[in-house]
């Protein structure tokens, strides 16, 4: 067995610490008051129809899980061609992830009434209470990602403890576990993102342009849905997801780590532990950022986002200033250009949030230049967001590349020659990137978390009747908060990027474990040139070769075309199924308008329980074939083009899915913030012409950037880990 280092044990610590700071947040914001009646009564509907579809979506994703875990199990004990631990590791993976979601979503829905009555007060007491409880999730993420990481390590290390290849084989099998997570994410992110747009734009088109009624005013019958929908979207879909890619930047990390310094036994279990370190690390420093959030009374925006951004700015410069030392306490080799590199990685995070805070805050002229647009009609705002959206692209394209480039290269000492040294430690470099980036989330997804908390203390105060001084408070939060989830939608599909292409090397060293594992079997590879090819000792640039994964392959050109086709599949479908559920929401309420008489007047109670049932239904139905498509298209590409053709999948889908995703996400908040901008009294204000053409074009970019866009982070990478768990059953076919 590895000898375990001391400084291991500081990663299920820093786990029970994050859990305990979740635990105490959530007490405290518990102790707070609900507020009126009134208020306690909305909160509770919000609460109950939450929960109920989040019970019905897990006994969907349950059927599924249990499926994948016999196929899996199948592969593993009667094929022979899959690690016996992988079933396992795969519903732990996804167990966990649900839990992520399930805590975030249980205190959100307990903490909006209490924001909206802490806005009552004041601001900074709104801003607190709804950041506080966003840190719930925050640190329930990272917390439990860490100890589920360090569990698996223990367990695994004391079953592999005398093979000679013992930290390859545990940090590869513990990344089967990534792809429970990532299919529990994504049926979360497209089932909560259907369910909510579908109430959401029901509620907006009906209510707010054709009955010229407030948005979150309690006579529309799909108010309680879109605040419901907020939560099991906005809180439990991005739990899920954020859990995902956290676990996968650190393992797929380590396994590039254990690849790397396979030669230096010592060396290599450094290099194994260090993301873990690093993240545990990232834990308390995270802590201390969410601590210094706090704001002033008639806060401007740019002041609001200050406050925000002092908490994870100072978090994110003690974690690079913290790196130096890990890595360089460590021993570990080339500890300062590694240094570096996780750099790279926080640098890049910050200047994309910084980037999707200029295209989406109303804060600045892009935002602006929507809402003038207005004036000459929904069709204009369409295509200015749509151009917004392109244009923005550029920048965190651009610092993904850089940051690609320079994590590479601070890691392998500038070196370009492609060597099998270079090449791992390159490689483990733009790993620790993606660690780098994730390793303050716990303060990160704080602020993205706050946004749909935000989101319904304006709904709870709207129904609730508070003031239009209360209002313009919780107003204030929620414009606040669509910019903040804007940001940490780029923030995400950023973290992403880089943890996808660690995944995609991860995929060559799965690769060569099934392929030692059946040429130890008996079975005899054949290169191109007819020679015999021993993959026991074999680079990844031999394999590269071997596989010839060049751009005159077709195998690997018609494998790029696939992966950018399905990224654009996936959307069309997400797309299509918000609007079919919308269909539904939207004929429901004009019934209930047309039907139930007095409504408008105040003088009956909308049924919102149809409302929450339609979005649920439509939710369940929708969610199953665009999720199942992410699982599916890899294995086929694998079985019919095999690794090359899967190579050529995951590079043209990592490129495409990223750009796609970030047009939507920013395309979408900067619809949402024009609208927000009107609202505030610009260009003729609420329920002039101006404010019902942003409604239009916020209605398009509700699926764009809370149901499309943020899903395409998960297809990424799921398939990246499909074909990871699948390269043994893509070998056994070559």
């Amino acid at each position: 067995m590895n000898n375990i280092p001391l400084v291991f044990w500081l990663i299920p610590v820093a786990s029970i610490v994050a859990l305990g700071m979740a635990w105490y947040f959530f007490r405290t914001m518990m102790k707070e008051e609900e507020g009126t009646d009134r208020m306690k009564e909305i909160a509770a509907h919000v609460r109950k129809g939450a929960m109920a579809y989040l019970k019905q979506q897990y006994k969907v994703v349950g059927i599924v899980f249990i499926v994948l875990a016999i196929i899996f199990s199948f592969m593993a004990y009667v094929l022979e061609v899959q690690n016996p631990w992988v079933p396992f590791a795969f519903l732990t993976g996804g167990l966990f992830s649900g839990l992520s979601g399930f805590f975030g979503m249980k205190t959100a829905t307990y903490a909006s009434a209490r924001t909206a009555n802490g806005a009552r007060t004041g601001l900074d007491k709104g801003l607190k209470t709804a950041f506080r409880s966003g840190a719930v999730m925050g640190l329930v993420v990272v917390g439990l990602g860490l100890l589920d990481i360090a569990i698996w390590f223990l367990v695994l290390n004391a079953v592999y403890a005398d093979e000679k290849t013992a930290l390859i084989t545990i940090t590869t099998t513990m990344l089967t576990f990534g792809m429970g997570a990532s299919t529990q994410a994504l049926f979360a992110r497209v089932g909560g993102g259907i369910y909510t747009k579908a109430a959401d734009v029901g509620a907006d088109l009906v209510g707010k342009v054709e009955a010229n009624i407030p948005e979150d005013d309690p006579r529309n019958p799909a108010t309680i849905a879109d605040n419901v929908g907020d939560n099991v979207g906005d809180v439990a879909g991005m739990g899920a997801d954020l859990y995902e890619s956290y676990c996968g930047s650190i393992l797929s990390t380590a396994a590039l780590g254990a690849t790397a310094f396979a030669m230096n036994g010592d060396m290599q279990l450094k290099a194994v532990i260090a993301p873990m370190i690093i993240a545990a690390i990232g834990i308390f420093l995270s802590l201390i950022g969410i601590f210094l959030v706090r704001t002033k009374e008639g806060a401007s925006m740019k002041d609001l986002l200050h406050s925000l951004g002092l908490g994870t700015n100072v978090s994110a410069v003690l974690i690079a200033i913290a790196t130096f030392f890990i890595l360089y306490l460590l021993g570990i080799e080339n500890w300062l250009g590694l240094s570096f590199s996780v750099i790279s990685g926080l640098a890049a995070g910050v200047i994309i949030g910084q980037a999707t805070e200029y295209y989406t805050s109303q804060s600045y002229k892009p935002t602006q230049k929507i809402a003038e647009a207005s004036q000459t009609g929904p069709a204009t705002v369409i295509i200015k967001g749509i151009g917004t959206g392109m244009i923005s692209t550029m920048v965190p394209v651009v610092t993904i590349s850089v940051a690609i480039m320079l994590s590479y290269l601070c890691a392998n000492g500038f070196d370009m020659s492609l060597s099998a040294k270079s090449l791992s430690t390159g490689l483990y470099g733009i790993g620790i990137a993606a660690v780098g980036m994730l390793s303050t989330l716990g303060i990160t997804l704080a602020t993205d978390a706050y946004g749909p908390i935000a989101d319904n203390a304006g709904g709870n105060a709207e129904m609730s009747g508070l003031g239009e001084a209360v209002r313009e408070r919780t107003d204030a939060l929620d414009a606040l908060g669509n910019t903040t989830a804007a940001t940490g939608k780029g923030f995400a599909i950023g973290s992403a990027a880089l943890t996808a292409l660690a995944l995609l090397a991860s995929y060559i060293e799965e690769i060569k474990i099934a392929m030692v594992r059946a040429f130890e079997g008996g079975k005899q590879y054949v290169d191109a040139a007819g020679n015999i090819f021993d993959p026991t000792n074999a680079s990844t640039i031999d394999f590269i070769n071997f596989f010839q994964v060049n751009l005159i392959n077709p195998r690997v050109l018609v494998g790029a075309f696939l992966g950018a086709m399905a990224a654009f599949l996936f959307c069309g479908l997400t797309m299509g199924a918000v609007g079919r559920a919308a269909e539904s929401m939207v004929q429901e309420v004009r019934r209930q308008f047309r039907e139930i008489k007095g409504i408008l007047e105040g003088k009956a109670t909308p049924d919102y329980g149809r409302c929450v049932e339609i979005s649920t239904r439509s939710a369940q139905r929708e969610m199953i074939i665009p999720s199942l498509l992410a699982i599916v298209i890899p294995i086929v590409v694998g079985l019919v083009l095999g690794v090359a053709g899967v190579l050529g999948l995951l590079t043209g889908g990592l490129a495409a899915g990223f750009t796609l995703a970030v047009f939507m996400s920013n395309s979408g908040g900067a619809w949402d913030n024009a609208k927000k901008m009107i609202e505030e009294g610009h260009f003729g204000g609420k329920g002039s012409e101006n404010h019902k053409s942003t409604i239009v074009g916020d209605t398009v970019g509700d699926p764009f950037k809370d149901t499309s866009g943020p899903s395409l982070n998960i297809l990424i990478k799921l398939m990246s880990m499909v074909s990871i768990v699948m390269a043994g059953l893509t070998i056994a076919f070559l």
